[in-house]
């Protein structure tokens, strides 16, 4: 069956229960090399998302979850201390170029809903946003002014426009806050959108509004197919305060909602922390299959120590990769400014190519079908010395041809780390069955 057959559904999960084939499903199995029904049967049953509105009318359908490949998503935005439009349409372009998966959104100042609109017009990578950032401007109002219904009104306003995915903390319940009071952190609550929604609680004594409101919440995410990405607020944003009973409670509360969600067929994945050490990284992983039912799993990192600062890209991929080939299915970028400013052009840059190591690292070590290919040919091509298949082949072909081309060796097909000492360039020879002469390359002090 298909959505022209059958169009009656409201959600992809809607139409992948009804056994309907979506026409973003067959452009996600395209992407993975599977048969559609593979993706479609994922998505009855929670373990694979296809992020999908219908109003992003440029979208190409990209999945995520169980079986999959590892995505990749780029944050970028406006913020009040760099209004850069031009700046930041430009990450855009670039984003796309580096093949990120999906971008988000953080804008929290100036014309954030004309910048969101061109986004999504202009992206046929998926599209989300943490409309909790975009509250203070687009209302007008200061934080303890505004109401439960105006936070639902924002999130209906980014729905309307196309975003993909919203990352809502519903999670951050009136117990998870006690519970968070009661077991002093190192780096109190570092979520910006659990913190706002935390200082929003304590102001009002109110409950959360989209935990207390959430099957309103479902009513949007249905009404616009809108994939909840169910935010962790109490990430751990420190060493010191990973896997601690905050983060824990949260999680619990989490998997509940994703059970609420899915049985209005909205689609859920999670999201997770943060910073942790190497060891405590396939726990997480695991914990959090088991208490959300095996949704997917979006992870920012985690950061595997906390005192790299210009260097973080560095320290997610590790974690990230970990993270990954330990069950995580989608990977938040970090870029060297991490903690410190806005990225530029050159950071997200660095970024983007981290996490899709990582996320490529992460698929080799799950067996994911085609991922050793890439790996094999890039094989194939040094040993018998093929620079510009190297090239074409690498993550980044400007900076290997850059790198390569910018010392050239004396001696062809070598460079000049090794000329003629080159295993590559000297097994090949006598392999082949020919002599090699190496002693005149050696210069003597």
């Amino acid at each position: 069956m298909n959505s022209k057959t059958s169009p009656n559904w409201t959600t992809q999960m809607d139409a992948a229960k009804r056994g309907i084939v979506t026409r973003q499903m067959i452009e996600a199995a395209e992407r993975e090399g599977l048969a559609p029904d593979i993706i479609r049967d994922r998505i009855a049953a929670g373990t694979v998302c296809l992020p999908a509105n219908r109003n992003h009318c440029s979208l190409s359908g990209c999945a995520i979850g169980q079986g999959l490949t590892t995505k990749v998503n780029v944050n970028l935005g406006i913020s009040a201390d760099l209004c850069l439009y031009e700046q930041e349409q430009e990450k855009v372009r670039t984003a796309l170029d580096l093949k990120a998966d999906a971008i988000m959104d953080l804008s929290s100042a100036g014309q954030t809903v004309t910048f969101r609109r061109w986004l999504i017009e202009t992206s046929p990578a998926m599209i989300g946003t943490v409309p909790m950032y975009d509250a203070i401007g687009f209302l007008d109002k200061e934080l303890s002014e505004i109401t439960a219904e105006e936070f639902l009104s924002v999130v209906e306003a980014h729905a309307r426009d196309g975003v993909d995915f919203v990352t809502i903390h519903a999670g951050l319940n009136r117990a998870t806050a006690k519970r968070f009071r009661s077991n002093p952190r190192v780096t109190h609550i570092v979520s910006r959108g659990g913190s706002l929604l935390y200082a929003w609680m304590e102001l009002t004594g109110q409950e959360n509004p989209f935990y207390e409101y959430f099957d309103r919440l479902l009513d949007l995410c249905e009404a616009y197919d809108v994939t909840l990405s169910l935010g962790d607020a109490c990430r751990p944003g420190s060493i010191a305060d990973a896997t601690d009973a905050a983060q824990i409670e949260e999680l619990i509360t989490l998997g509940e909602l994703t059970q609420r969600a899915w049985s209005r067929n909205v689609q859920v994945m999670i999201e997770g922390p943060g910073h942790m050490t190497l060891s405590e990284i396939p726990a997480n992983m695991l914990l959090q299959k088991k208490l959300c039912h095996g949704a997917p799993f979006y992870v920012l990192g985690p950061l595997v120590t906390d005192i790299a600062p210009g260097y973080d890209h560095i320290t997610s991929a590790i974690g990230g990769a970990i993270a990954a080939a330990s069950g995580a299915d989608f990977l938040c970028y970090v870029t060297p400014a991490e903690h410190l400013r806005l990225p530029d052009q050159d950071d997200m840059k660095e970024g983007i190519i981290a996490a899709r190591i990582a996320a490529h690292a992460a698929d080799l070590a799950k067996g994911i079908p085609g991922a050793s290919d890439w790996d094999r040919a890039m094989s194939q091509a040094r040993q018998v010395v093929d620079w510009q298949t190297m090239y074409s082949l690498a993550i980044d072909p400007q900076k290997a041809r850059r790198m390569h081309e910018s010392a050239l060796p004396s001696e062809e097909g070598t460079c000049t780390m090794c000329g003629k000492l080159c295993s590559m360039r000297n097994m090949n020879q006598i392999m082949g069955g020919q002599s090699i002469r190496l002693h005149d390359s050696i210069q003597k002090g």
